[in-house]
């Protein structure tokens, strides 16, 4: 899968998960100041993502990860 590819399907579950526009779901978006993403939307989206990428994440990981960049670079990095 190639990156555009990949950040289209990581794009769809963040805006499934955290019901926010798709246009706001950029890679220099903050979870929590632009997509108002609380603990739980996080956790859930993290559960979404490993589904929809078939991967699996540690709670160590997710450390310091603030921006959709960040954690797309997380996500694609295991898929």
């Amino acid at each position: 899968m190639d990156n555009e590819a990949a950040f289209d399907k990581f794009k769809t579950c963040t805006v499934e998960v955290l019901q926010v526009e798709p246009e706001k779901v950029t890679l220099d978006a903050r979870f929590g100041d632009d997509l108002d993403a609380d603990s739980l939307d996080l956790v859930e989206l993290v559960m979404a993502l490993e589904e929809a990428f078939n991967i699996t994440v540690d709670e160590s990981e997710l450390e310091g990860v603030e921006t959709v960049e960040q954690a797309f670079k997380l996500v694609s990095s295991k898929a």
